[in-house]
């Protein structure tokens, strides 16, 4: 999963990088390294390992811009030579994601006379950089034309000694977010990384390139075409993304559950007719039409998609399939507008899920995304968004997010049942009763933990 951070404002950005970063173990890490400016002096420190032990060599480093990862290995071993960020002359660059054509792109910087150190696909983009700069570009006209060689995903932050005051970012196919601070701007992969100095957030789309100085965050298309979008409110605070006095942030989500499950169905549930869903639907003409629901989504959103699967067909009498979201993409089906594509995803960013509401958005087939971060990427790419609204969840296994998807399934096939008249008012009702039980019987549950763990 990896995690990028970057920041440039009035505090020391050496303690900014390494308190995202932290924020950012949950994605998943083997090494971590900072790049961080003073004046035009670039000073890098990397580490294999955990960011505890970049914390001692990055002791004294001083300067107002920087940019900071979490490397999980892909190509080359965990090692301090293969962490990030990679160098090239006064260049550094961090960077998520897979170059497909890494080694033609190699192979092209070695006859320039470009010398790789480490086993990374990552260090190509370092060199393309210094590459176009010294071509007279400057750094976000060099940044644009790199990425632009590129065939893969990338989310990359650069700097420059020449540019002391500016970092570039850029994206495609993995996720990077603005922050928007007094006296500072922030980017990262997620949000937690932000929150410690920011709840107003902009989200970055494939294809498009950051500008972030101290005063000024701008975005445009790798065209140079400007790009105008409104940031959002972040409703959670830094304090809702810590441990809470739990010992891990399973536990803490587990306990969450009543609450975020309450969070999923609040406004949603009537005791006329079983549910109210006009937070997301405003089209019941579309649903009369459906026929057929597809489902897709990974890991735990995928298993959420089977039991939606099942309440589909039990109460609204209609066919649902499910796929990986990955196998979407290759769908052996024929899709037409009777046809709903229902997207589960908890953060929004994932990169299959993504790909597949794409393909159904460009084949003109109605979509549905079930998330729990507004504003994220697929929430602009569905027709239609339910969120769960449940505060974040950072550990990797999902406990209360998979608990409010069900819900969410759930209250869509009631909506579906409604609309279809395939079930009866009153046991429509009765549905709507027994969701608003859930809670209290999760919380009887929890406080049987102490047994339970005896018993595991």
């Amino acid at each position: 999963m990896c995690g990028i951070a970057g920041y440039v404002g009035g505090e020391n950005a050496k303690d900014v990088l390494l308190n995202a970063l932290t924020c950012l173990e949950y994605r998943g890490y083997d090494s971590a390294g900072i790049a961080v400016l003073n004046n035009s002096t670039l000073m890098v420190r990397k580490a294999k390992g955990s960011v505890d032990n970049l914390v001692a060599l990055a002791e004294g480093l001083q300067g107002n811009i920087g940019i900071g990862h979490t490397r999980w290995a892909t190509h080359g071993k965990p090692s301090d030579v293969n962490a990030h960020p990679h160098i090239s002359g006064s260049v550094a660059v961090v960077h998520n994601g897979i170059l497909h054509n890494y080694s033609e792109l190699k192979a092209r910087l070695e006859s320039e006379g470009y010398e790789f150190i480490s086993e990374t696909d990552t260090e190509v983009l370092a060199h393309l950089i210094h590459y176009y700069i010294q071509k007279g570009n400057s750094l976000v006209g060099a940044v644009r034309s790199a990425v632009g060689d590129v065939v893969g995903s990338y989310a990359i932050c650069a700097l420059y000694g020449g540019e002391p005051t500016t970092i570039v970012a850029a994206r495609s196919e993995s996720p990077l977010v603005i922050g928007k601070g007094v006296g500072g701007n922030l980017i990262a992969s997620d949000i937690p990384a932000l929150l410690q100095y920011t709840r107003e957030v902009v989200y970055v789309e494939d294809g498009e390139v950051v500008v972030l100085t101290k005063n000024k965050a701008s975005i445009m298309k790798l065209d140079g075409t400007s790009v105008i979008r409104e940031s959002v409110k972040v409703e959670w605070d830094a304090k809702a993304a810590e441990k809470a006095g739990y010992p891990h942030f399973m536990l803490k989500e587990i306990h969450e559950q009543p609450k975020a499950i309450e969070e999923t169905y609040s406004g949603r549930l009537t005791l006329l007719d079983g549910t109210d869903l006009s937070d997301t639907w405003n089209d019941d003409e579309l649903l009369e039409q459906v026929r057929r629901i597809i489902f897709i989504g990974c890991g735990s959103s995928y298993n959420a998609a089977l039991f939606g699967k099942y309440v589909i067909e039990d109460i609204c009498q209609l066919p649902a399939e499910v796929y990986f979201a990955s196998e979407f993409n290759y769908p052996p089906m024929a899709l037409d507008e009777s046809t709903l594509v229902v997207a589960l995803s908890q953060s929004g960013e994932t990169a299959d899920t993504l790909k597949a509401i794409r393909l159904a958005e460009s084949i003109g087939v109605p979509t549905l995304a079930i998330t729990n971060v507004v504003g994220s990427t697929i929430t602009r790419h569905a027709n239609f968004v339910l969120y769960t609204r449940g505060g974040p969840e950072i550990d990797v296994a999902a406990t209360k997010t998979f608990s409010m998807q069900t819900v969410a399934l759930l209250m869509l096939a009631m909506q579906l049942a409604r609309i279809k008249k395939t079930l009866p008012k009153e046991e429509l009702i009765h549905y709507s009763q027994s969701l608003k039980s859930i809670p209290s019987l999760i919380k009887q549950v929890i406080e049987l933990e102490e047994m339970l763990s005896d018993v595991a």
